[in-house]
């Protein structure tokens, strides 16, 4: 079990040796490309994605993809210690698949740091678009698997995840 976490610092960089939170400075680091993938799943039911073509709202998985890239340019505004970034590219992708809508959200930037969180975010705003344009025809519908897929680049290097 300690082998799995060995790679885990002793304190987390968000905060300092008093325990404050802070944003690190990553001033020094090099600016290389980084590029990360996240996904989340949205849930929905036979009749909800049946209606999707119908939605008088406007077409819900494009609504999404211009959601989603919206809101991975804003990601530092709503995460506190999250770096504004000067991204240099964000894709999202919304497709109706068996029990659902998947969504992939891909950023990209040459930075000091990583594009993880913008990832994230996307998907999550995304499939909250989805949400939103058809809860009215299904208030159970689930928002889940919201993921970090792989990331590239940096100090800690690649990941995918198994």
């Amino acid at each position: 079990m300690e082998k799995e976490f060995a790679h885990i610092p002793e304190r987390l960089s968000h905060y300092d040796e008093t325990g404050q939170a802070h944003m690190v400075d990553v001033s020094a680091k090099p600016k290389t490309r980084r590029e990360a993938v996240a996904s989340a799943f949205v849930e929905l039911s036979d009749a909800v994605l049946a209606a999707l073509p119908q939605n008088p709202k406007g077409n819900p998985l494009e609504v999404a993809r211009f959601a989603g890239i919206q809101a991975a340019k804003q990601t530092s505004s709503l995460i506190p210690m999250c770096h504004p970034l000067a991204l240099t590219h964000v894709d999202v992708q919304a497709r109706v698949v068996s029990g659902g809508v998947a969504i992939e959200a891909t950023a990209a930037t040459v930075d000091g740091t990583g594009v993880e969180m913008e990832a994230m975010v996307a998907a999550s705003i995304a499939a909250l678009t989805v949400y939103d344009m058809t809860k009215a025809l299904d208030k159970g519908i689930r928002i889940r698997e919201v993921v970090l897929v792989s990331k590239s680049g940096g100090k800690s290097g690649d990941y995918r995840r198994g």
